[in-house]
């Protein structure tokens, strides 16, 4: 099994930053997908950023610039939001696809204040 453990969310105004990480435990092999997929209240859940194990990224519409998503292992991954908009509100979930199987943390809150 696998297991992802996200932490760095919070309560931030706008213009703000936050770091979001994630760690994965339990099966994992070193060719995978990991990202950040986020849900607003009211919303379906929307691709934030995901990055491959060789690095490649790609961001979720008008994201790239203000979000900037790393890794710096197999199974760690952290989301850099800046200029942060009240729009940025909702629960960011952690997700590594690992051959086909795709997995999900539990989510953290982002809450962005105008």
């Amino acid at each position: 099994q696998v297991r992802l453990e996200e932490s760095g969310g919070g309560l931030v105004q706008a213009g703000g930053s936050l770091r979001l990480s994630c760690a994965a435990s339990g099966s994992i092999f070193s060719v995978n997908v990991m990202g950040w997929y986020r849900q607003a209240p009211g919303k379906q859940r929307e691709l934030v950023a995901v990055i491959t194990s060789g690095g490649l990224t790609t961001y979720g519409d008008s994201l790239k610039g203000r979000f900037t998503i790393s890794r710096d292992n197999v199974n760690a991954v952290y989301l850099q939001m800046n200029s942060l908009k009240p729009e940025d509100t909702g629960v960011y979930y952690c997700s590594i696809s690992i051959k086909g199987s795709n997995y999900w943390g539990q989510g953290t809150q982002v809450t962005v204040s105008s």
